[in-house]
This record gives structure tokens, C-alpha cells and sequence, in this order.
């Protein structure tokens, strides 16, 4: 059977945008995996050192490995006033801010219960998108956000156990809506646009750097703190692969997604992070974490594929 010219030209733009889409949720997942292995990761860390001073530690890994790795790739440094604001803000909202209360609540929480409140974090998005960009999400994008978070629910239920407490739930809850306050500004900025992700992100997390730094030299110190191996391949982690690599790969996805899209990370996040909790840490895994991921996956897809409108 022919295929008429004009029906080739209008494949193979579907074709793209399916590859387009594909390749995008392949690198949701890769963030997600990295995000759900680091609650276990840090809960590790904790044993050696205290939540602001691993806070700021991470940052102190993952900084120089990317300002390396930019140096490498020899790309320009921001040098509008205007760009250099804009990575301010978002470094502040989602590499300071969401960063350290995201440690801090780990320290009270599970690794279960950590990564449910971490999953509400495209539900702020959504809502942060409506109040400052005017958007609105199709009907597929709604109802992936409720399948997703629902399913994010039921997977996080039987890690609710001893240890949890309302504070802890009140530093994810702020970390969460940090994150998806950051997202959003990644999108409304067009000066952060003019910067390529890899550099955005190290100039991101070297300003955090410096000031959690500044927060441990304040309220915390490193008196607390045990070094040795127990607390430095933990950190190797958390600084590089958890940090630096799933941040700049995150960047991207915003510069390909919308932000509620790229918020979607937060949906997988607890089904990576209740399997990397069972093998590491010996952590329950049965039909309702089956049951749930399903549902957190139905939903991650759907948010994916919601073409209706776009942020």
C-alpha cells in the first residue's frame, strides 16, 4: 500500500513527537530511580552525621563535580544580571530550601513515608502553575495527578510505623512545595532558559553550597560528625548521582515537559524508593507496594501523554 507525500509529512512529525515522548518519560524514570535509592542512601548518612551538616556536605561533593564538568565541556558562564538572578531563585527553592528540609524530615521519617510526602510535590506544582502561569492541565494530566498520588498513598502505607512524627511531615511537606515552586519559576524565567541545564544546575548548587554552609556554621557545626567511609560512600552518592546527575537530568526534562510533566518524577519516586528500602534496608515489599506502584505508574504515564495542553 502507497503512502501520499502528504500523508509522510504527517507521520513523521508523530513519529518524532512519540520518540520525543519516550525519551522523556525513559529520563523521568532514571531521575526517579536516583531520587528513590537516596532516601535509604541518606538515612545511612544520618548515622555519621547530622541533617544540616549532610545537607551541606552533599553540596560540597556534587558542586566541584560539576563546575568539572562544565569546565570540561568549556560552556558559558551566565553573564547577564539577569540570568545570574534567575539561577538564584531557582537554587534557592529547589537546591537550599527543598534540599535541607528534605534531609531534615528524612531524619524523622521512614524511607516510605518520606517518599509519599516527596510524591505530593506535583500537586503544588500544578497548583503553582495555575497561579503564575496561567495553565491549565488536560483532563489525562488531572487524572494522572490523582491516580499518581493515590497510588503514591497506598504504596507508602505500610511504611508508617514508629519514628514519624508531625515535624518530620512538616519539613517534606515545605521541601515538596519548595521543589514545585522552583520548577515552576524554571519555566516562568526566560533568562534561566538562555543557560544550558548542566551549567544552570552547577551554578545552582554552588550557591547552595555556600549557603548551607553558612546554615551549619550558624545553628549546627560539625562537632556531631563522624568521619570515615561509613559516612563517605553515602555521601559519594548523594553528592553526585542523587544530586548533580538527577538535577541536571530534571533540568532537562523541564526544557522538554511542562512543569507539571516534569513534576512527575515524584510519582515513581516512592516506588524505587520502598523497593531500594527493601533491599537495603530490609524494608517490607508485598501486594499493596505492587499494588501501588502499579497505580503510581498508570499514573506517571498518563501525566506523560497528557497532550492536550501544555505549560
Amino acid at each position: 500500500m502507497r503512502v501520499s507525500p502528504s500523508e509522510a509529512k504527517t507521520k513523521k512529525p508523530r513519529q518524532l513527537s512519540y520518540k520525543a515522548e519516550f525519551i522523556t518519560l525513559s529520563l523521568i524514570v532514571a531521575i526517579a530511580a536516583l531520587i528513590g535509592l537516596n532516601y535509604s542512601v541518606m538515612k545511612a548518612a544520618l548515622d555519621h552525621t547530622t541533617p544540616l551538616s549532610l545537607a551541606a556536605l552533599r553540596t560540597s561533593v556534587g558542586a566541584p563535580f560539576l563546575l568539572a564538568f562544565v569546565l570540561f565541556r568549556k560552556e558559558k558562564f551566565p553573564r547577564k544580571r539577569e540570568q545570574w538572578l534567575a539561577i538564584w531563585w531557582i537554587s534557592l527553592s529547589i537546591t537550599t530550601v527543598s534540599s535541607l528540609f528534605l534531609v531534615i524530615g528524612v531524619s524523622y521519617l521512614s524511607a516510605g513515608v518520606s517518599a509519599m510526602l516527596a510524591s505530593t510535590m506535583p500537586l503544588f506544582t500544578a497548583l503553582i502553575a495555575i497561579a503564575l502561569l496561567k495553565a491549565r492541565p488536560g483532563k489525562l494530566g488531572i487524572s494522572g495527578v490523582g491516580i499518581g498520588l493515590v497510588g503514591a498513598v497506598v504504596l507508602a502505607v505500610p511504611a508508617l510505623g514508629a519514628g514519624n512524627t508531625t515535624l518530620g511531615v512538616c519539613m517534606l511537606l515545605i521541601s515538596s512545595i519548595s521543589w514545585a515552586l522552583g520548577a515552576v519559576l524554571n519555566k516562568k524565567q526566560p533568562a534561566a532558559l538562555e543557560i544550558s541545564p548542566t551549567m544552570l544546575v552547577a551554578m545552582q548548587i554552588v550557591m547552595s553550597c555556600i549557603c548551607l554552609h553558612l546554615v551549619v556554621a550558624f545553628f549546627g557545626g560539625w562537632e556531631q560528625t563522624a568521619w570515615g567511609w561509613g559516612l563517605y560512600w553515602p555521601l559519594l552518592y548523594a553528592g553526585i548521582p542523587s544530586l548533580a546527575i538527577s538535577f541536571v537530568l530534571f533540568a532537562t526534562v523541564l526544557r522538554r515537559a511542562p512543569a507539571i510533566q516534569g513534576a512527575a518524577v515524584a510519582y515513581l519516586s516512592p516506588l524505587f524508593g520502598v523497593f531500594f528500602g527493601w533491599v537495603i534496608r530490609g524494608e517490607r515489599f508485598g501486594i499493596i507496594e505492587v499494588l501501588g506502584g502499579a497505580l503510581v505508574i498508570f499514573g506517571v504515564v498518563a501525566v506523560s501523554f497528557d497532550g492536550r495542553r501544555r505549560l
